[in-house]
């Protein structure tokens, strides 16, 4: 999940001074159709070397795997090979329904914030949000600096919410460009600013 706001976090669509609208990207985000198409070429390439050795025979003739033992190298080869099939065909779905997506609203005229999300298809595909401007009472920049890096702005109300409005999986933006956009989102919303660094 991604959200484009400035340059690839947040893009803030329309010109009114009084809604700000923040786009949100999916699942449908480069990174997932590179990890696509190499969890099906690998585990297609597994699964035939596995299958060739348990034949005795290539399969197909760039994959040279007739002489290699089925058990246990060719065994182990196709359980690889099915494993990573079903990751890929689990990411597609995510791909294929871009889970995530959505946008953040910002109404100044109608004193709310809306954040929308799509999820899984069923009763539960549109996730939908509202939260009054009286009920929020800061937006929180949460930093953590490790060998996984984490920079997400929260959306913080008066009942001890945070609502996440950056995702955590995405591969976090400078540290100066999530401060100047969460800067500016406590500026649109008249709140306070909180930046936490988290230690590990």
């Amino acid at each position: 999940m991604n959200i484009n706001m400035d340059t690839q976090n947040f893009t803030n669509n329309g010109p009114s001074l009084e809604v700000r609208k923040d786009i949100i990207k999916g699942s449908r985000r480069i990174s997932n159709y590179f990890w696509l198409l190499f969890l099906y070429l690998s585990g297609f390439d597994f699964l035939l070397t596995g299958s060739s050795s348990y034949f005795h025979k290539n399969i197909v003739s760039f994959i040279e795997a007739s002489t290699i033992a089925f058990i246990p190298q060719g065994i182990l080869m196709m359980f690889y090979g099915t494993l990573a099939i079903l990751i890929g065909t689990f990411l597609l779905s995510f791909v294929i329904w871009d889970i995530g997506s959505g946008y953040n609203e910002f109404n100044k005229v109608e004193q709310v914030v809306r954040v929308v999300r799509n999820g899984f298809p069923g009763e539960n595909r549109g996730i939908f949000m509202s939260y009054p401007f009286e009920d929020i009472t800061s937006i929180d920049l949460e930093i953590a600096e490790a060998i996984n890096p984490k920079r997400i702005i929260f959306l913080c109300t008066y009942d001890e919410r945070r609502i996440p409005l950056t995702p955590a999986s995405e591969e976090p933006l400078p540290l100066a460009t999530i401060e100047k956009q969460a800067t500016s989102l406590a500026e649109f919303l008249g709140v306070r600013l909180n930046i936490i660094e988290v230690k590990f």
